[in-house]
């Protein structure tokens, strides 16, 4: 028999729109490397120009005190995967790589199998790096090839050509078990069949990974002031018909919007990111969300390499350029923003365990969706339909208050 005397545990009502997070999702690390030895026109990344020699020691403190200060957010939690991005970090030494990640080994909780991305060129210096990375603890490399035709190399301003660029993945293969190269499609005069050509080259090499992108004219980019002549809307659309085609009839499984893996090579850290999972950013203007109980925060570190270096040491966080939470208005689209763009889609549990909103919050916009033809109507998953995928714009446009 209940003591009568015992005083019962009070079940608080939830205010509306109070984010409740019952668990933590998982944690990704983004590094950020912001420099390159030159601009591409169609970059809107934060990358500039290395004017004199890299600046390798002055970095690492600096990186090491923009962690020192994250480290109370995310004390004891597991990093599943760590992305080296930039920038081209391939620019860095291998001895700072190695110490780089000795350093992420210290602070953070990084198992030895998680995976670890660096981003790089093909030019020749950089691929020369390439097993030092590897010794270093990097297990996957991201290669930015973008084409096998020079002409088309050089519209959009890269600094290596189609042969550099073959030699390089030769390189990677040596040194590396898991590669992604980063393609694009409708450049600048490009035709169907010199598409088909750099697809098809792209899938001849025993690499794991595509990242096959449609290249966009970006706003503030040296190609949104004077625009190439890019191939239409049509045209566009018929070579991504034809990727897709050419990539599973070669045992390609295409699981994201513009990736492509082998079975069992998905890149972990992507999916962390498109499965609305946390992720520390560190470097200049590196972004982050990160979610505790209560609350989900939006971080982002100042820009400019300097005025983020300078700041970062001064260890009173003046390195961040924003720091505030996500409303519950912008859940809903921040997470069907990225979600939908895996094929497979996830489970509908997610967006509660996510964003601390219950499912129902989104049910008129599910309704809607499903009523198009452009969600599944699988109760237990947030799927877009072949239609929604074709037409993604359209789909998550519905989640957008």
């Amino acid at each position: 028999m209940q003591d009568k005397n015992v005083e019962r545990p009070r079940i608080r009502a939830r205010k509306p729109g109070e984010t409740v997070l019952h668990s933590l999702p998982p944690l990704s690390l983004y590094v950020h490397v912001p420099w390159c030895i030159r601009k591409c026109p169609y970059c809107d990344f934060n990358s500039h120009e290395l004017r004199d020699d890299l600046p390798e020691q002055e970095y690492l403190d600096a990186l090491q005190a923009d962690l020192e200060q994250a480290l109370p957010q995310i004390w004891g939690r597991q990093i599943v995967s760590v992305f080296i991005g930039g920038g081209t970090p391939s620019l860095l030494s291998g001895h700072t790589v190695d110490r780089m990640l000795a350093m992420f080994r210290a602070y953070l909780n990084v198992w030895p199998e998680t995976e670890i991305t660096l981003e790089a060129n093909p030019g020749t210096a950089e691929a020369s790096r390439f097993q030092d990375y590897a010794r270093a603890g990097v297990n996957r490399l991201s290669l930015g090839i973008q084409s096998f035709d020079d002409a088309a190399l050089k519209a959009l301003g890269r600094i290596h050509d189609a042969a550099q660029a073959r030699r390089a993945i030769d390189m990677a293969l040596r040194a590396f078990d898991n590669i992604n190269l980063d393609i694009m499609f409708a450049l600048p005069e490009q035709t169907l069949e010199q598409c088909r050509q750099d697809i098809e080259t792209a899938l001849s090499y025993r690499t794991q990974h595509l990242s096959l992108y449609h290249l966009t004219l970006e706003p503030n980019t040296v190609f949104a002031k004077y625009p190439p002549p890019v191939p239409d809307d049509d045209l566009a659309a018929e070579m991504q018909d034809m990727i897709a085609t050419l990539a599973e009839e070669g045992g390609w499984e295409r699981y994201e919007v513009s990736a492509y893996a082998r079975p069992g090579h998905r890149a972990v850290h992507n999916v962390n990111y498109w499965e609305y999972g946390d992720y520390l950013g560190i470097g200049p203007g590196a972004h982050s969300k990160l979610s505790f109980p209560d609350r989900v925060v939006r971080q982002a570190r100042l820009r400019n390499p300097v005025s983020w270096t300078m700041a970062a040491l001064k260890r009173d966080n003046s390195h961040l350029a924003l720091d505030q939470p996500v409303q519950a208005s912008d859940f809903p689209f921040e997470f069907m923003l990225n979600a939908l763009r895996l094929k497979d889609g996830v489970p509908a549990s997610y967006f509660q365990e996510r964003t601390g909103q219950p499912l129902l919050s989104i049910a008129p916009a599910l309704a809607r969706a499903r009523s198009r033809g452009l969600l599944t109507n699988d109760p237990l998953g947030l799927q877009a339909t072949a239609l929604g995928w074709r037409f993604l714009s359209d789909l998550q446009a519905e989640f957008f208050d």
